[in-house]
């Protein structure tokens, strides 16, 4: 029977090789640190943090996430270790919560191997604390149990782990929560919160509710989100959540137009159809295709007002399918290996069973577990992956043309809409285990975060093959695709576009967006326009910035294009001096909650040779590839994805019909 634990109280852990699971509401960093007798760490080997994860018989999570698993092998402890402390702290600088009084509680649970759960903790009371002990295993007279601590530090990581007697604990906090922004520069966002139990509506063989199945060694699937999709707790905390649905949009409901300037409304740059309220129930799903099997899949199965938000969030619910099914896939896996070696250890540590025939039988009984055990796993896997893929199949056709891939006829029959869509698909991402099975990766509308496109050698294995010239010329060729989608899923005169090209090298790619006339002006070159254009989208930011803290909206200059902005900057850092480099990482930090975005252009290693000034910038981008790379992770367990990048069908016109299409919808608007 599992035990509930309340802060302070102690229960006996019935074995030593052990699985600690953390959930949060929110992204948290995740470590432990060893303790002598008296609990003393001595010194940063005796810590697990995401900068150095691993010690013997323990390894943590390599990045803030709000599903960790942490191993733990007390036999296989340093020498002298009596105690393990269990450590959690939100991300400094990430832009999320600061203290976990304004997160849902964080829920700890010991289990063994088999994700039988041994104790579990529930960490309330939690107000202006930023890190916090969660609970602790020690040795009592040669045997283990666990303590539920739930102690909390407003100070922080720094003062955690100067309670544990952690000698320069603010330098090595520093250090962790450098490898974490490390970590978060490279994941994907997680969606907006969905609801509980109505928002995936999927009937399985005996079941109401679709989820991946796994045999017993692997984790049992979670309850459903607490506060987002990456947060998952106990079933006696969920509490119900609503998504964010949409109305109609237009500068009465708070969206971006010059509009609603002129007049002296209010400039929100909130999306313009999200309000508070619960969405529709989705439609219900088609019955079984016969007694006892999986009911067929539909598009749009999700919560939502509108087909493109339950489509949105059921893109996002297979994103998180998939995660947790590989998740399970590998952990039954990981699990077989670790019972042969242990069976094996047991085997032959009898003298009498290291040679002749015995041995061998024990070999192969062993192995021949460790096969029936890891076939099962892929037999569940398997099924789970055979659902997806013919979700996948109905939805994709499904999808509006801000979601589709450029292949998708709907492009050919896209008109440029009165209102921005929830999101836009930038490219697929796909795992090895069924590397034909692609989820689409969306972005939400307006952009919260701008994209950098390495164009360096070193960014992935198939970069490394291409010329660089090539490759460059990729790497432009793709922002210019990103650009025409996002021109395209705009309401005409609501998005504009800037390029800077300081030598003029990316005049082929640049000529599709050059020739329809959608440019707010000619490609910037040369120091004169690297200059001009810094300092006209800086004057924005900055007066957008007065209007909206003085909420005098009346007082912006009759010019002033209150539109989205987007700013493709070519080749950086070449033709930038350290003025232009400061007004960038300003457009990068302040420009997104103003309406004004940077899609880089850049190879990030040449970069490199300019120091650490430009660090910051670089984070405050996703990073996408014009070639496949598995650079990117899902906020629930961190999985290496393969990201893809959408590619326009060879010999297609499609990019410069789309394109026809903004430049004849602005020419409407104009008349």
């Amino acid at each position: 029977m599992t035990a509930e634990l309340v802060r302070g109280q102690n229960h006996t852990l019935p074995q030593t090789r052990l699985e600690i699971r953390v959930s949060a509401g929110t992204p948290v960093v995740a470590g432990a640190t060893l303790g002598d007798e008296r609990g003393t760490v001595r010194g940063v080997e005796w810590i697990a943090h995401p900068g150095s994860p691993q010690l013997p018989g323990l390894e943590v999570s390599q990045q803030a996430a709000a599903d960790h698993r942490l191993a733990v092998d007390l036999e296989a402890l340093p020498a002298g270790a009596h105690r393990v402390t269990v450590l959690l702290a939100l991300p400094v600088g990430a832009g999320g919560p600061v203290r976990f009084g304004a997160v849902p509680a964080p829920f700890v649970s010991v289990t063994g191997l088999d994700g039988t759960e041994i104790a579990t903790f529930t960490l309330t009371d939690l107000d202006a604390e930023s890190a916090v002990s969660a609970l602790e295993l020690y040795r009592r007279q040669d045997a283990w149990k666990v303590r539920a601590v739930g102690q909390g530090y407003a100070g922080g990581l720094a003062e955690m782990l100067a309670d544990q007697g952690v000698t320069d604990p603010a330098a090595l906090a520093g250090s962790i929560q450098e490898a974490v922004t490390r970590g978060l520069a490279r994941s994907v966002a997680p969606p907006p919160p969905r609801t509980p139990e109505a928002d995936r509506v999927r009937h399985a063989t005996g079941s109401a509710d679709h989820r991946p199945t796994a045999p017993p060694p692997a984790a049992p699937e979670p309850p459903e989100p607490l506060a987002d999709p990456a947060a998952t707790g106990p079933a006696h905390t969920t509490q119900p959540h609503t998504t964010q649905p949409h109305t109609a949009s237009g500068p009465a409901a708070g969206g971006p137009s010059a509009a609603g300037a002129s007049a002296g409304g209010p400039i929100n740059y909130a999306h313009p159809r999200r309000q508070h309220a619960a969405p529709p129930s989705p439609p219900p799903a088609a019955p079984p295709a016969q007694p006892g099997q999986p009911a067929q899949p539909v598009a749009g199965d999700a919560t939502g007002w509108s087909m493109d938000e339950r489509l949105y969030n059921q893109i996002w619910g297979m994103f998180e399918d998939l995660a947790r099914a590989v998740a399970a896939y590998r952990s039954a896996v990981d699990f077989a290996e670790s019972r042969m070696d242990q069976e094996l250890d047991r085997a032959l540590s009898d003298p009498r069973n290291r040679i002749g025939g015995a041995g061998d039988r024990a070999r192969e009984a062993a192995r021949a577990k460790r096969d029936e055990l890891a076939s099962r796993a892929r037999e569940a896997l398997d099924r789970d992956l055979a659902q997806l893929a013919a979700e996948a199949a109905v939805v994709e056709p499904a999808l509006p043309a801000a979601y589709a891939g450029w292949g998708n006829p709907v492009w050919h029959a896209h008109r440029i809409p009165m209102e921005i869509p929830m999101a836009l698909r930038i490219g697929d991402l796909h795992l090895p285990e069924r590397t034909d099975l692609r989820i689409p990766l969306l972005v939400r509308l307006p952009l919260e975060r701008g994209m950098w496109v390495d164009s360096g050698r070193a960014a992935s294995e198939a970069a490394a093959l291409m010329d660089t010239d090539r490759l460059r010329r990729l790497a432009m060729e793709t922002a210019v695709a990103h650009a025409a989608r996002l021109l395209a899923v705009y309401p005409p005169g609501e998005f504009a576009v800037h390029v800077i090209d300081p030598a003029g090298s990316a005049a082929g790619p640049l000529a599709p967006l050059v020739e329809a006339g959608v440019l707010a002006g000619p490609p910037a070159a040369g120091p004169g326009g690297v200059a001009s254009v810094l300092a006209h989208l800086t004057r924005r930011v900055d007066l957008v910035q007065m209007a909206v803290r003085a909420r005098a909206a009346d007082s912006l200059p009759p010019d002033l294009d209150t539109g989205e902005q987007l700013l493709v900057v070519n080749d950086f850092p070449h033709g930038f001096d350290d003025r232009a480099v400061t007004q960038l990482r300003y457009l990068a930090d302040e420009g997104p909650a103003v309406g004004v975005h940077l899609l880089m252009v850049a190879d990030r290693e040449e970069a490199s040779a300019y120091g650490p000034v430009l660090d910051p910038l670089w984070r405050s981008l996703l990073r996408i590839t014009p070639v496949a790379d598995s650079h990117l992770a899902d906020p629930w367990v961190g999985h290496a994805w393969t990201y893809e990048p959408l590619t326009i069908p060879p010999g297609s016109r499609v990019l410069e019909q789309v394109l026809a299409a903004v430049a004849e919808a602005r020419r409407a608007v104009g008349r």
